[in-house]
Formats: C-alpha cells, structure tokens, sequence
C-alpha cells in the first residue's frame, strides 16, 4: 500500500533523526510532535503487525517522559520537573507535566512579555499535553496495558489543576504556563483547549472503566463536566487550518464516546467546522507557493478531513446519521482539499525550501498522519 510505505520510511526516519534507534543522535523531542509520533507507530503496527513498530511507539513514550519530564540541560535545576526521585518519577512520569521541547528556554517570571520570541521559548501548552494524553491512551487502547492511560489521568488531574482557574466571576484557562507550572507565561485562553480537555478526559475516563482497579479513587468526571462548563458557550468558528482539523478530530473522537449526551455540543462543533472552513476557502490558502504555506497547520486539517469517514460509520452505528446527513454531505465536499494538501506536500519539490526544512520533523510526521490516519483518530474504548 504506497500510504503505508511512505508513512513507514518517514517514520523510520524520525526515529532514527531524533535519536530513538540511532543512539548516537541526541534526543530530539517536542511533545506535540511526538504524540503524532506514537500514534504512527501504532498505525504502523495495526497495518502490519510487525511488532518493531509498537517497540517504537513505547520506546518515544519512554524518550519523551525522560526527557521533556525533566528540567533542560541549561537549567540550574535538575532531575524531574514534578520534584520526584529517580523511582518515584518513573512509576508518575507524568504527575508534574511535560515541557514543549522548544530550543529556547522559558521566559524568567520578571522578564518582559515579547508575542514573538516567546512562539521560541520553553514551557507547558495545554493543548500538547492533551496530545500527549490522547497518545497514552491509544497505546492503552492497543496493547491492553493500563499504566499507560493511568499516566494520561495523572496529567489529565494536574493539567486541570494548573491551567483552569476560577477569578470569582468566570472560570478560564491559561494558555502556557512555566515549566515547573508554577506561574502562567500566557494569559489568555486557547479556543480550543477546554474543547480538547473535555474529549480527551471523556477518553481516558471511558478506557479507565474498562480496568478499575488500576485507577484507585482516581476519576476524571469532575474534570469533564468543568470542562464541559466551559466549552458549551464558546464560540468554537475558526478559519485557522490546524484549529478546523483539530475541530473535526475532536467531531471524530467524540463520536466515538458519549455523543449521544452531548448531541447539542456536538452539531455545534460540526457547524462551527463548516463556517471556518467556508472562510478558509474563501482566502484561497492553498494557491500559495510552498515557501509561504506551513505544512503542519496544512496537514492538521487533511488529518481532519480523513475522518469524514469514520464519523459517518459512527453515526450510522449510532442511529445519528439521518439528523446529521446535510452536515456530512458537505463533509464530503470538502474531502478533495484534504486530498490536495495531502499530494501537494508528498511532492519532493514542495519540501525543497527554508519553511518546510525548518519545522521537517512535525511536517514529515504530521504528513505521517494523514497518509495513516487511523492510529490518531480510532478511539477503542467500551467502557462500562
């Protein structure tokens, strides 16, 4: 199968560049990137059975907490960034946060705000935690091992508890916060994040079920209806390539958890999803030269796009489809600009510039995704 080919030689390749089977490489991690990354290996996996890649996927878990769960090289503190031992920290690898992997380091508490500089510097984005936790639990979801998304719900818990905030008028969150997640660094709230907050808790909470004893007193129900408090009058539109991929993802995944529930939420997302979409239409995006497009944000929509498919199965197995068909007959409208993303950056000659060549990694692996999509946007979880 070529998606299956090129996806492997890409992947293949990353874990050889970024130091995961070339140990002579230094580690090379960024949590957004290698959350993709894990997903991939477990695509590859399901595709071909081949157990190399599932030993990939666990291996990058085990990379990016040793490396991103600690502080950096150039930082006077050292050890974990969660102030556990050297034991302790690898039973909750996950209980103090992951940095991003930016190649600067964090903004000092008393240093001057700069909007640019800080797009370079190190720290927590909620939205790459979410990432990373979507990516424990599939490795869950497919090898059966709970620790996994036992370590999504422990991230899950302390992301809650330091990016949402109550000022005693509204409930919010911050964008980015300190590496160690003591103080914000960016004060306004991602549109999306409680969004993706609610469908991942929703997640880890449904696989959770499926094993309880592993989990103790621990449940993320408290998390998902606070969350739910503050998606459900967000005004969800956006013409941002990467925000609608990420939109009609979170579609997806929902569809695979409690839709039924939250059916009002739902068909929200989905009109919000075709608004944004006509708007980026609209700015025909895609007739720029490669030199001024950014592949990732590109692919992130493709990615969304890919599963137009696995949301009309979902609801069409949930008796839903008949209420949503004028949605999803424009869905399908839209399945040729997936496509054309798709092709335009599996041409080698759109590659051959600075803009590709200066984020390759999460391009190639982002790419990855869309020829495989399957491993990112499957959610295999019964429940109770």
């Amino acid at each position: 199968m070529r998606e299956f080919k090129i996806a492997s030689l890409i992947m293949e390749r990353f874990a050889k560049d970024t130091g995961i089977t070339d140990k002579s490489k230094p580690q090379r991690r960024y949590l957004w990137t290698d959350a993709f990354g894990v997903c991939n290996f477990l695509s590859l996996y399901e595709e071909s059975k081949d157990k190399k890649y599932l030993d990939l996927a666990l291996e990058l878990v085990d990379s990016v907490h040793n490396t991103l769960g600690k502080f950096r090289e150039d930082d006077k503190r050292r050890g974990y960034i969660s102030g556990l031992d050297e034991e302790s920290a690898k039973i909750h690898p996950t209980i103090g946060g992951l940095r991003i992997g930016k190649k600067l380091p964090q903004r000092g508490k008393d240093e001057p705000f700069d909007e640019d500089l800080e797009w370079e510097r190190d720290g927590q984005y909620f939205h790459y935690l979410t990432k990373w936790m979507h990516a424990l639990s599939r490795v869950t979801q497919v090898t059966g091992e709970h620790k996994y998304n036992l370590w999504a719900m422990e991230l899950a818990k302390t992301a809650f508890r330091k990016f949402v905030y109550f000022n005693g008028k509204r409930v919010g969150m911050y964008w980015k916060m300190s590496v160690d997640l003591s103080y914000p660094l960016v004060t306004s709230m991602g549109q999306h994040d409680p969004l993706d907050g609610f469908i991942t808790c929703m997640e880890i909470e449904r696989v959770a079920k499926e094993n309880p004893s592993v989990y103790g007193a621990l449940s993320l129900e408290n998390e998902i209806d606070e969350f739910y408090f503050i998606t459900k009058d967000l005004n969800l539109a956006t013409a941002d390539s990467l925000g609608l991929g990420g939109l009609l993802s979170d579609c997806v995944f929902l569809s695979w958890l409690d839709i039924e529930r939250y059916e009002e939420l739902f068909f929200k997302m989905l009109e919000s999803f075709i608004v944004g979409m006509e708007y980026f239409i609209k700015n025909n995006y895609l007739a720029y030269p490669a030199y001024y497009r950014l592949a990732f944000r590109e692919l992130g929509l493709a990615i969304g796009l890919k599963g137009s498919p696995i949301l009309k199965k979902q609801l069409q197995n949930k008796n839903l489809y008949e209420k949503a068909k004028l949605y999803m007959d424009i869905l399908e409208k839209f399945a040729p600009i997936g496509e054309e993303i798709e092709n335009f950056w599996i041409k080698e000659e759109n590659r051959d510039n600075e803009t590709w060549i200066e984020h390759k990694d999460i391009n190639e692996v982002m790419l990855a995704t869309a020829l495989l999509p399957r491993g990112f946007l499957e959610i295999k979880a019964k429940g109770v």
